[in-house]
């Protein structure tokens, strides 16, 4: 008697333990079972399908755009950089020719000129212009001109000409800058108008997104006046 009753003492919290173990996993199915379900993804409409596409295209543009934005800016930023290098250029050809206006104003001391000195000066001008032109001083149609004689007069002393030909230069140098100036205004318009066009490409995308992710909505007044029969509207009756 007393084997028995020991034996059912010990058994109590066995049994106990698992009785809390079967209720831990019904209380675990029940939870489970109580989650809500997703719903199964419903098949795209082939408006959906459509907006999606047109969503994509309008990403692909907005990327190419952004791409030419990009080219334009450094294109931009390029042409900057030109009119800084043709302004120095222009600042020291002015330095130039201002030195040497300061210069002619000592004159020169007039001596009967030697056999063949005439010559001499006009091959002194030549080359001068020459190398002028070989280093981008003056251009290809200044060059003509000196070679021409055309405002030129090659029988002046080498040092009027040299400041002569400084002063073709700084004009040279002056419009160079002003074309560079040019240059940068037009590459600065093309960079806006890209920048406008990215900037109106990536709103379109966005839209074409949010469109694509949304029910296709009834458009117009037409399609609600048809949901509506007449007799429904309180105020036809009023008015009929």
């Amino acid at each position: 008697m007393e084997s028995a009753v020991h034996s059912f003492f010990v058994s109590i919290p066995q049994a106990a333990a698992l009785w809390l173990v079967i209720l831990l996993a019904i209380a675990v199915a029940a939870v489970y079972v109580a989650l809500p379900r997703s719903a199964p993804p419903q098949p795209l409409t082939p408006a959906q399908r459509d907006k999606l596409r047109f969503a994509d295209e309008v990403a692909v543009a907005a990327d190419r755009a952004a791409a030419t934005c990009e080219r334009l800016r450094a294109e931009w930023s390029a042409a900057q950089e030109q009119v800084d290098a043709a302004w120095l250029a222009f600042a020291e050809a002015d330095r130039r020719a201002r030195e040497t206006t300061r210069a002619a104003a000592f004159p020169l001391i007039s001596k009967r000129r030697k056999p063949g000195e005439n010559a001499d000066r006009q091959r002194y001008l030549h080359h001068a212009a020459i190398a002028a032109c070989r280093n981008r001083e003056i251009s290809i149609a200044q060059l003509n001109d000196v070679l021409a004689h055309r405002g030129w007069n090659p029988r002046l002393h080498p040092v009027v000409q040299e400041g002569l030909l400084r002063q073709a230069i700084r004009e040279h140098r002056l419009s160079q800058y002003e074309d560079a100036q040019k240059r940068e205004q037009v590459a600065w318009h093309e960079a806006e108008l890209a920048a406008e066009a990215l900037r109106s490409l990536r709103a379109e995308a966005t839209a074409a997104v949010v469109r694509a992710g949304t029910a296709e909505e009834p458009a117009g007044d037409e399609w609600f006046a048809d949901q509506w029969a007449t007799g429904e509207i309180p105020a036809a009756k009023a008015y009929a």
